[in-house]
């Protein structure tokens, strides 16, 4: 009778774990979080890529993030003037480069849409 006991436990044991794993994947934390951000205006020329941090999604602190193209990521804050500005040339020349094959010289580096 000591082996099925040990099965039943066996069992039970690899439940709750699988259990508390599903819960903790469907949290849909973020990875990385901007702890601060910089008001220092950045030459557009130098960004390839952004992305938003959402206040409340797991961050303390709403945020963009931008990507240069050398891939050094840079917190600034969301609701600047000259961050739309840069987000709006991204998102330009990503349309730019979408619909030339990506070729050219202002295309390297760039992150796909």
């Amino acid at each position: 009778m000591a082996p099925r006991g040990d099965g039943k436990l066996l069992f039970c044991i690899f439940f709750i774990t699988c259990c508390c794993t599903m819960t903790l994947t469907q949290v849909g934390l973020p990875v990385d979080c901007c702890l601060a951000v910089k008001n220092k205006t950045i030459n557009r020329c130098f960004i390839a890529d952004y992305s938003q941090q959402i206040q409340g999604q797991g961050c303390h602190l709403a945020a963009t993030i931008l990507v240069t193209r050398r891939g050094v990521k840079l917190c600034v804050p969301a609701d600047e003037p000259w961050v739309r500005r840069v987000m709006k040339h991204v998102d330009r020349l990503k349309e730019h480069c979408m619909n030339n094959n990506c070729k050219g010289k202002r295309c390297n580096r760039l992150k796909s849409a």
